[in-house]
């Protein structure tokens, strides 16, 4: 039905952002409402969901987010409104790893993702999901767990994107953290 909108964002609420288009103002669930930009334009790839007593629009900053939703959805069990918090959480390169590599513990991480649901997931999507790494943690092999430990020691992800190429990974996740601190540290 849509394929996007490009218009200009007027709120950011807790679940979504109003973008205007041509004086309509239109409320749309997004994953990270807060990654867009007030009284900005910006061009949102949409998703939407009709049902007997509601619509729902849901955006995307980028065509492979949107993809990757579709996916998602797809799953037995896996809605919409459960689908968009494991956008929120995860990123796409990271989410596509958990599941070619089975990862149940990676996937159980996010909002009401138990441990069938998981394994769902995986029966349905692994092998299916052909995206291109974009995310930082593709070019690097075994570097999700890199780049989580090191975000989660509050560097950025453009200071980690800078010595990512850096740190060899036949290192065990110790030793990739230790020389990764060491090349932040210069």
């Amino acid at each position: 039905m849509y394929e996007y909108m490009i218009g200009k964002i007027v709120d950011i609420k807790a679940t979504g952002i109003v973008l205007e288009v041509n004086n309509t103002g239109y409320f749309i669930n997004v994953a990270s409402p807060y990654s867009f930009d007030l009284d900005k334009e910006e061009k949102v790839y949409l998703y939407i969901q009709i049902r007997e007593d509601e619509h729902n629009l849901f955006g995307f900053k980028t065509l492979e987010e949107k993809e990757l939703f579709l996916k998602l959805i797809g799953v037995k069990g896996l809605g919409p409104k459960m689908a968009l918090p494991i956008l929120a959480v995860g990123s796409i390169s990271g989410i596509v790893d958990a599941i070619e590599r089975e990862n149940i513990l990676y996937l159980k991480k996010f909002p009401k993702i138990g441990e069938k649901l998981a394994k769902q997931i995986i029966l349905d999507l692994k092998g299916k999901l052909d995206f291109e790494g974009t995310d930082l943690e593709s070019n690097h092999e075994g570097g999700i767990e890199l780049v989580e430990a090191l975000k989660a020691l509050g560097y950025k992800e453009k200071e980690i994107k800078n010595i990512i190429p850096q740190v060899d990974n036949s290192l065990s996740l110790e030793e990739q953290i230790k020389e990764a601190l060491r090349l932040l540290l210069k």
